[in-house]
């Protein structure tokens, strides 16, 4: 991607950050790929990328995730950059110049980061990430870091296999997971 249309995008999010109080979190919904997609965002960044049917589902499970949030509704700004955003699945690139409000423990923090460290197109087991963050027997704490990320995508949990290279469960459901491997596989598409 060109690194000066990255700049015009990441001042756009920035532009929509600003806008948000500390405190509340603004959403929308768009089509996509994948079904419905939701994407939050807080005054600190993006805090909340999910994929469902149910557009009511997705909302109270936000909700559930930042229960001391005021959540609303995003305005149009909102929506055309989550749109914008739908268009990276399947992309080798993903933009990284959002910034990322991941809220969680330390030890899920930690998770997190090395799941950002496994490329496009590659999978790591629970074991490996729990051998790279120094734990190596936290295999089942990472399982459930993996299933409390808040953003997929950008956080690719659903790069994540077990042992023997089979899937195992992804919050927004095995086939959306096997669809993102296969497209990062496949490269751009």
């Amino acid at each position: 991607m060109n690194a000066g249309a990255d700049k015009i995008r990441m001042a756009a999010w920035l532009q929509e950050m600003s806008r948000i109080r500390q405190g509340q979190i603004h959403y929308a919904v768009v089509a996509c790929r994948l079904g419905l997609m939701l994407v939050a965002v807080s005054g600190q960044g993006l805090c909340y990328w999910a994929f469902g049917d149910d557009p009511g589902f997705l909302l109270a499970d936000l909700c559930k995730s930042h229960k001391n949030d005021r959540v609303r509704a995003g305005d149009d700004d909102l929506h055309r950059l989550t749109t914008q955003l739908s268009k990276c699945l399947g992309k080798r690139h993903l933009p990284d110049f959002i910034p990322l409000d991941l809220r969680g423990t330390a030890f899920q923090r930690q998770v997190w980061q090395a799941l950002r460290q496994i490329p496009p197109g590659g999978t790591a087991s629970y074991a490996e990430i729990a051998r790279r963050i120094g734990l190596p027997k936290a295999v089942r704490a990472v399982a459930s870091a993996c299933a409390a990320n808040p953003v997929s995508i950008l956080v690719p949990c659903h790069r994540v296999v077990r042992s023997d290279g089979r899937l195992s469960g992804y919050h927004w459901g095995a086939w959306r997971k096997q669809a993102l491997l296969d497209w990062e596989k496949e490269g751009d598409s």
